[in-house]
């Protein structure tokens, strides 16, 4: 519980990925609340086997980025610490998805004429988080320049949820 409150701490911008060393149980832990949470999302807003499908391609996006990018970069040492860091953030972000999906459909039925605007809003909120946290992780474990690490989590969250969504509509 306690390194899992450590790498949460990372959605805050505090603590260093590279101090936490992940067990090769916790991190499929992580790999597994990945898929069921992004299945309840994604099934939320199309159907659940094509969310199945989507979340899956997702989850191998990601792992195969980050094992290219540290490949590139020559630091595949940092492999779990990397991967557990994203997807411990991603869970969390997407914890609050499934909240702001829920609110969605309260909404929906209340029929709130603000409905539009608040759930676009959230959902903005929510990537930019990402992008920013995912910026962070590489930003200190990686010790990537600012900009750098900017445009690495922008081009990551593109591999990760843009390719996927692009093959699920061919």
């Amino acid at each position: 519980m306690n390194l899992l409150i450590k790498y949460l701490s990372l959605c805050w911008f505090k603590n260093n990925p590279a101090d936490l060393f992940p067990s090769k149980s916790f991190m499929w832990k992580t790999v597994v609340f990945y898929l069921i949470s992004g299945i309840i999302v994604e099934g939320l807003i199309a159907d659940p086997a094509d969310g199945s499908l989507e979340v899956s391609l997702r989850a191998i996006m990601a792992l195969s980025s980050i094992a290219l990018l540290l490949l590139i970069i020559k630091k595949r040492h940092y492999f779990s610490q990397l991967f557990t860091a994203i997807f411990i953030c991603e869970n969390f972000i997407m914890t609050l998805a499934i909240g702001a999906e829920a609110l969605d459909f309260v909404m929906v039925m209340n029929h709130n004429e603000y409905r539009e605007i608040i759930s676009i809003s959230l959902a903005v909120l929510l990537v930019s988080w990402y992008i920013a946290i995912v910026s962070y992780i590489f930003r200190q474990l990686l010790e990537f320049k600012m900009s750098t690490s900017i445009i690495s989590a922008f081009s990551y969250f593109i591999l990760t949820y843009g390719i996927p969504m692009l093959f699920m509509d061919i």
